[in-house]
């Protein structure tokens, strides 16, 4: 668990991790006003699992009183459907420039430090948007580390998107702008740096796109991955200093 400008970001992946589906969507509206999104439901034991993916590992419960209604949620059609370098592989350059995992890293520490944003979160979008591939290029036209669009880039002061301190610099701005107009809920401002913030305002949370669902759903395990992974090597640090105060 970990701290993103005073928010939690365990309470937007709980939320993230069912309204992410991999196929065909269901949308699921609960008692208490709340509104998620599965890949599909069925009743176990008098309980109503809803599945996250078409693996039937990843649920989770209500009781029957606590479902309002469920319907279809129908994918939008090909044109309306965002696309990424990472959906988009064949379009990517194949001699990516030189950046090496430090020089990126220290990028990401520099942006995250002026935006208040974790190192990790950054890193997770540049997986997700180009797998680290400075050159990478959608076919939707967006480039970089962070996947700009040109008129987004324009407007950030990003004067060449395959320039990799620019890219992040502006991207960082933007993810950081999204997260003050979402008021920090992390999923939606995924969901905007994915489909434009114009989708997420129109459907009031993430879009029914596929692509979507599944970009926000990666960054979020992804970032969670990398926290948990940092707090076991601080805690293994930790304990090696311990141990060696203990010894002397």
């Amino acid at each position: 668990m970990t701290h993103i400008r005073g928010k939690l970001v365990l309470t937007a992946t709980a939320l993230a991790a069912l309204a992410l589906p991999c196929r065909a969507a269901e949308r699921v509206s609960l008692t208490n006003g709340f509104a998620l999104t599965c890949a599909h439901h069925e009743t176990v034991e008098g309980r109503v699992r809803l599945y996250s993916s078409a693996n039937a590992s990843s649920y989770i419960e209500f009781p029957p009183a606590d479902i309002a209604s469920i319907e279809t949620v129908p994918d939008p059609p090909p044109s309306a459907e965002p696309e990424t370098a990472e959906s988009t592989p064949a379009a990517r350059p194949t001699t990516p420039a030189k950046l090496t995992p430090a020089d990126l890293h220290e990028m990401l520490a520099t942006a995250g430090q002026a935006h208040h944003l974790d190192v990790d979160l950054l890193a997770s979008v540049v997986k997700a948007e180009s797998g680290g591939n400075p050159r990478a290029k959608s076919r939707a036209g967006a480039k970089g580390l962070m996947q700009l669009m040109d008129g987004t880039a324009s407007d950030l002061g990003v004067h060449d998107s395959y320039k990799p301190e620019d890219n992040v610099r502006g991207g960082s701005a933007y993810l950081d702008g999204l997260l003050t107009r979402y008021h920090d809920n992390l999923a939606l401002a995924l969901a905007a740096y994915n489909a434009g913030p114009a989708a997420v305002d129109k459907y009031r949370g993430i879009p029914p796109y596929r692509e979507t669902r599944l970009y926000v759903a990666r960054v979020i395990h992804e970032f969670n991955r990398r926290v948990i992974a940092r707090q076991r090597l601080a805690q293994q640090e930790a304990n090696s200093s311990s141990q060696a105060s203990a010894g002397r």
